[in-house]
């Protein structure tokens, strides 16, 4: 197999500006998007294991699956200026380009074809006959700790990657250091000041991406 470069981005607040597990929670009212809010911040910041808010934060909500595509719609609407073509132009110079994010699938899923991108590892909720949400699949590597470095680890296997390059504005995204070859923090919408101090390199706009990568 030819081996591959692969950039995997992120995607709330990176590809695009919103968290959508937050706008899910302003659909409940304003005690629920505290809630839902704090929880998501402490998880990105890195003072929550993930595994310990992700449940949670569905069972507060349980959107529906009318709900998760309205979401899906936004990431569009809010998606970061320069991300279609700095895309666009990382494909020319033959990289591979991933979503890898805690987020949902369903969600995700309009966002990432707008941009053109083929592959999503997200986390795939589950609804009933009538679009009721009854839970998330078991077997999403991204709704744990760490679970980023999972799916790095056998997107380079499955792809034989040369180089792998992981962009994002969390602590998931950091953690994913030693699994992958090089980490791009990401501060177009959110400076988390652990990330800007761990990160190999930070960017406020996907439009640098590419010269960072040259060099690499």
């Amino acid at each position: 197999m030819t081996q591959t470069k692969l950039v995997l981005l992120d995607c709330d607040s990176t590809l695009s500006a919103i968290e959508g597990i937050d706008e899910l929670a302003r659909l409940r009212g304003d005690a629920t998007f505290a809630e839902v809010e704090a929880m998501t911040r402490a998880a990105m910041e890195g003072g929550a294991a993930m595994e310990s808010v992700f449940a949670k934060r569905l069972d507060l909500i349980r959107p529906t699956y009318s709900e998760l595509e309205s979401i899906g719609a936004k990431y569009i609407a809010h998606v970061e200026p320069s991300a279609l073509a700095t895309i666009s132009e990382l494909q020319r110079e033959q990289w591979t380009v991933v979503i890898v994010s805690g987020g949902f699938t369903q969600a995700i899923r309009p966002l990432a074809d707008h941009l053109g991108i083929e592959r999503v590892e997200a986390v795939s909720l589950q609804f009933d006959g009538h679009g009721n949400y009854t839970g998330f699949h078991p077997e999403s590597p991204t709704a744990l700790t760490r679970g980023k470095n999972v799916v790095a680890k056998r997107l380079r296997s499955e792809f034989q990657a040369s180089k792998m390059v992981m962009v994002g504005d969390g602590a998931s995204d950091l953690e994913v250091q030693g699994d992958v070859d090089f980490v791009v923090g990401f501060g177009g919408y959110a400076v988390r000041e652990r990330v800007k101090a761990g990160a190999d390199a930070f960017i406020h706009s996907l439009s640098e991406l590419p010269t960072i990568l040259k060099q690499l």
